[in-house]
């Protein structure tokens, strides 16, 4: 798959580090209800028979849209950065639900999988959008935090939406899109945020008395930005026949310092990049080579705790050399597990929820890798930079039809 990248860009992203597992725990000492032992790999072992055998994984690679209209709502786009494309485009999460409950700011749209499944009509359309703070300490937080999903009220800065609807919905037509920038949904949306783009914007500002905020937090960003350059989006959006919906290209406009890289996300079979690969440029496809003798290879490997982890990481390692740029590794089946890049830090049965609305067990969906942030131009340059090791994302194994147009899931964050 030709993904568009120069020899330069490869071979940076070969050197894309993943932080290994610190003791950033030690920040949390002293707080209330902080008593939850996180499980040791003896307790893991259970599950791995299940890890044996491999189970068929969709990837998503990143590439930079071909047209201006190809990840606008109507044509279901799976995507990363930029805005999100919401489903329901009218009933969207609110309140504290769009916010990070470590810092309070509004999270920040990091990416959505398109994933229907036909064999149910109420899902005949379905989206997962994942949100984040963009924080390094708040996602440390939330780290620390997710052993206490038993406990309920744990504090999250990574969050999850489910949003599905039937064949027949208000918001689009029963027909496939064309796919020729002709495609136009049924109904409108509501205004969103014109810092952010993500959230609705019910709020004014009170300076311009125009431009639309989420939360407070955008409110006073946008007037000591320049109030007069955004205010211009919601002018825009006013003046345009789209009944008041804020679109993309607007959004992106007024907000582009403040938002991530938009790239739409490519599927591929990981069964078919092994037939394609060889033998003899296996190695010079590693994310990180096993043959590299640099300092943070060294440092990273010096960090593990044991043989378990040397030994998870270096199967890590393998198997995301038959595709180094791959963002997403996708997989719905009942005995589907995420590829941990170390042993420590995963979750054991216990600590998944089940759904909250409906009751059934959440099963993983996928996972988002670290290499995201290469092609977001995050810098990897100090501990306050923003990393983890791999995000699992955990649905409900009914997807169930709750009245509540987004349901929250569940994400797991290994650091």
């Amino acid at each position: 798959m030709d993904t568009g990248l120069s020899g330069d860009s490869m071979e940076k992203l070969k050197g894309v580090r993943i932080a290994p597992l610190d003791d950033d725990d030690d920040d949390f000492e002293g707080q209330e209800n902080e008593e939850v032992q996180e499980p040791t790999f003896e307790e893991e072992e259970e599950d791995d028979d299940d890890e044996e055998e491999e189970e068929p994984v969709t990837l998503g690679f990143v590439e930079k849209p071909k047209h201006s209209w190809s990840l606008l709502r109507q044509l279901f786009p799976s995507k990363a950065g930029g805005v999100p494309a919401w489903l329901d485009p009218v009933n969207l999460p609110s309140g504290r639900s769009c916010a990070c409950d470590t810092c309070g700011n509004p999270l920040q749209f990091l990416l959505q999988v398109y994933a229907p499944i036909s064999e149910k009509e109420s899902t005949f359309h379905r989206t997962l959008f994942v949100f984040m703070c963009p924080k390094m300490s708040c996602l440390r937080r939330d780290q620390h935090e997710q052993w206490k999903c038993r406990l309920k009220n744990s504090s999250r800065s990574v969050k999850v939406f489910r949003c599905q609807l039937p064949h027949l919905n208000p918001f689009y037509s029963s027909e496939a899109p064309k796919l020729d920038g002709t495609d136009i949904p049924s109904g409108s949306g509501v205004a969103l945020c014109n810092w952010c783009g993500t959230w609705k914007g019910d709020q004014f500002c009170i300076s311009c008395k125009k431009a639309r905020y989420c939360l407070q937090q955008h409110q006073a960003m946008h007037r000591k930005i320049n109030c007069q350059q955004l205010s211009l989006s919601s002018q825009l959006h006013n003046s345009s026949s789209s009944g008041g919906e804020t679109t993309s290209m607007e959004i992106i406009k007024a907000t582009s310092n403040a938002l991530w890289p938009e790239y739409e996300i490519l599927n591929e079979d990981e069964s078919e990049l092994d037939a394609e690969m060889s033998d003899d440029n296996a190695y010079d496809k590693l994310l990180i080579s096993q043959k590299r003798t640099d300092d943070s290879m060294m440092s990273l490997v010096d960090c593990f705790k044991g043989d378990s982890d040397r030994k998870c990481w270096a199967s890590f390692q393998e198997r995301i050399a038959k595709a180094p740029e791959q963002v997403l590794r996708y997989c719905r089946n009942a005995n589907a597990r995420p590829l941990w890049p170390m042993s420590s830090g995963r979750p054991s049965k216990d600590d998944i929820p089940h759904c909250s609305y409906c009751g059934s067990p959440s099963d993983f969906e996928f996972q988002i890798l670290p290499q995201l942030l290469y092609y977001f131009g995050v810098k990897n340059d100090d501990v306050d930079s923003l990393d983890w090791a791999t995000i699992a994302v955990y649905t409900c194994r009914a997807s169930c039809e709750a009245s509540i147009a987004y349901k929250q899931e569940f994400a797991w964050v290994q650091l």
